[in-house]
């Protein structure tokens, strides 16, 4: 064999050899990027595999000892790229954990417990009242009287009164009867309570007079002469759907009793006493959503006096018996 052949069979055989490093080190890096799923640790080792194909092509020229501790260099850069990486996965980890812990204490929400979750939750305990929980109807048939104003503010307490009921352990099936929709009051619904066309309750232009036997309802008025003892899973409880500020008196009390429908009030005179104040204000008449706090909390409790507390606020001029102001 010639010397120029003996070169070029050398040659050969180096490149071959570097090759062969280039080949091994490569399906190293793969493997180990096809271990990685986040996009900061394949970038860093996307750009280690740049510089090791860039020092394998330079090493192509070596001589095979010089081959040989370029692959030992790029090893230790490789190890020490992976001490680095190592290093940010987990301290993008400890961050995440961190961030987790202050929205669960900020919270107070088990984090097992997402809005996605809570909302089906709610959606449920709902749906359950609907067939086997206390009923509650909101009588709106008075509403034709009642300036914008006054339409307002029982949107706004219709709103608040939803609110209370997705919140409770144990909500009521709520109806809005005597409502139409193309009424002012429903307008009113929709421009101010957001969600309220996705409300779970029942809406319809019925009156709750109709709607169901009269011998179930029961229509809470301040005017009524007996109080209400307890809240029975048999009855329909009927609120006035009424914001009058001229403070008409017996409307919803002289209503139920054109329909013979039995009327309740809310044990107030039984539980507390009236305080003394400048203006020697007292008053019974409550919102639709204070009634329904009071309503909900005593089938919660069984406590008067623990929902009374709920509901009527210290304007109104009363205050509990045992309370000491």
């Amino acid at each position: 064999m010639g010397s120029g052949q003996r070169t070029k069979h050398m040659d050969w055989k180096l490149e071959g050899s570097a090759q062969k490093t280039e080949s091994h080190v490569l399906q190293e890096q793969e493997g180990i990027l096809e271990d990685t799923g986040e996009d900061g640790i394949s970038e860093s080792f996307q750009l280690l595999q740049i510089d090791v194909a860039s020092e394998l092509q330079e090493g192509e020229t070596l001589p095979t000892g010089s081959a040989v501790w370029c692959s030992k260099n790029v090893q230790r850069k490789q190890r020490h790229w992976e001490r680095i990486v190592a290093a940010k996965k987990s301290k993008r980890k400890q961050e995440k954990e961190r961030r987790k812990a202050n929205r669960v204490e900020n919270s107070g929400i088990c984090p097992q417990h997402s809005k996605r979750f809570l909302r089906s939750l709610t959606k449920e305990k709902l749906l359950e009242a609907k067939h086997s929980g206390p009923r509650l109807c909101i009588d709106l048939s008075m509403t034709h009287h009642m300036s914008k104003k006054e339409l307002s503010r029982l949107a706004g307490q219709i709103r608040r009164l939803y609110g209370s009921n997705k919140k409770a352990d144990r909500p009521f099936w709520i109806c809005l009867a005597g409502f139409a929709t193309d009424s002012p009051l429903y307008e009113e619904c929709l421009r101010m309570n957001d969600g309220f066309c996705s409300y779970l309750l029942d809406i319809t232009e019925e009156d709750c007079f109709s709607l169901y036997p009269v011998e179930t309802l029961v229509y809470l008025t301040p005017d009524a002469e007996h109080a209400l003892e307890d809240v029975d899973l048999n009855k329909v409880y009927v609120l006035g759907g009424l914001v009058d500020e001229s403070i008409q008196k017996k409307v919803t009390f002289q209503k139920a009793q054109e329909h013979s429908v039995k009327t309740a009030r809310l044990p107030i005179q039984e539980y507390m006493v009236r305080r003394q104040n400048g203006k020697n204000y007292h008053s019974e008449i409550l919102a639709i959503n204070q009634v329904f706090d009071i309503l909900s909390t005593y089938f919660e409790t069984q406590n008067w006096p623990e929902a009374l507390k709920k509901g009527v606020s210290s304007r109104k001029g009363y205050v509990l018996q045992n309370s000491v102001e």
